[in-house]
C-alpha cells in the first residue's frame, strides 16, 4: 500500500470536470485506488464517490493505492492534482 498526502489546489476543487480527469488517469492503472478526506475513503474510479467528498480548492486529501503500479498511480494522480488538471498533465 503507498500513500501520499495532496492540497487541491484548484479553485473548484474536484467537480465534474476535473473529477473526471482524475477519474481517467485513475483507470489506466490496475491498483486498488481510493481518496480519502476526513476519515471519508472512496473509490477514485468512481464519478459518485469522489463528488460525495465534496472536495474544495484548500482541502488536503489523500490518495492510496494498493497493487502492482501502486507508486506510479499515486505519484500520477498527485502530478495531475498538483497542475491544478492542467491540459499537459491529462
Amino acid at each position: 500500500m503507498f500513500v501520499r498526502e495532496v492540497m487541491v489546489k484548484n479553485q473548484v476543487g474536484l467537480h465534474a470536470r476535473p473529477a473526471t480527469f482524475f477519474i481517467q488517469k485513475a483507470n489506466e492503472f490496475k491498483s486498488s485506488i481510493w481518496i480519502e478526506k476526513e476519515e471519508r475513503r472512496v473509490n477514485a474510479k468512481s464519478l459518485l464517490g469522489i463528488l460525495s467528498l465534496g472536495i474544495v480548492g484548500g482541502t488536503n486529501v489523500k490518495v492510496i493505492a494498493d497493487g502492482a503500479d501502486e507508486k506510479a498511480a499515486v505519484d500520477a494522480l498527485i502530478e495531475l492534482v498538483d497542475s491544478g488538471f492542467s491540459e499537459e498533465n491529462r
